[in-house]
């Protein structure tokens, strides 16, 4: 074809604004776009689509590689590396009773609550049978001993109580005794008319009043 009937342009590139040099070029397929991750492996350009655990210590942590470095990751890594035989049985073992997830006992701990209910009643030879006499309980024929019941008192029954020297497991007869018996001392009419234990006389009768209010006189 004759010279003059060539096509010949007159623009190299006739973009407004030519791509600068560190700029992706677009037409580049294998550029990286908005939001994604370049793959780990050294010098690959390409996007990280698929993740692979560092080691079997951090299984938390990961490699980013495209899809044909992590092939080739998973074919060269060897989960049991730096084990021994026995403990690759181990694993293998806790990894089929288990899963590899930590267990825990069943039974109650001893400060809870079942098992202060189980002390309690063995202690007073409760919910067992020893008819060996293993526990020196002299077996089931044994007799046991009756703890007294410790009361659910306020504050106010615990201080009455406690104005007239008593426990607080003291029944009806014991308060009515120990009342009578510091009325009878701390009265002026007992004392030849001294009137110094009147003060200690209204709160031992203001005690007992309390009480019998409560029902337990």
């Amino acid at each position: 074809m004759p010279g003059a009937f060539q096509y010949k342009p007159k623009f190299v590139d006739i973009r407004v604004k030519p791509p600068k040099p560190d700029e992706p070029d677009k037409d580049d397929v294998t550029a990286l776009k908005s939001g994604e991750r370049p793959c780990d492996h050294a010098g690959c350009r390409r996007a990280a689509s698929a993740r692979a655990p560092k080691s079997r210590d951090m299984m938390n942590e990961h490699y980013w590689f495209c899809q044909e470095h992590a092939a080739e990751y998973n074919r060269n890594w060897n989960f049991f590396a730096g084990m021994s035989e026995g403990e690759m049985r181990a694993f293998q073992r806790d990894e089929l009773f288990t899963g590899g997830r930590p267990t825990w006992e069943m039974k109650a701990s001893k400060n809870s609550r079942e098992a202060a209910s189980f002390q309690h009643k063995f202690r007073r030879g409760e919910g067992y049978r020893d008819p060996f006499d293993l526990f020196g309980r002299g077996g089931a024929q044994a007799q046991t001993r009756v703890e007294p019941e410790i009361r659910m008192l306020g504050k106010l029954e615990r201080n009455a109580l406690a104005e007239l020297d008593l426990e607080v497991h003291a029944d009806g007869p014991k308060i009515r005794s120990r009342y009578t018996d510091l009325v009878r001392r701390l009265h002026p009419d007992a004392n030849g008319g001294d009137r110094a234990g009147e003060n200690r006389l209204q709160k031992v009768i203001r005690a007992y009043q309390t009480l019998r209010k409560a029902g337990m006189v």
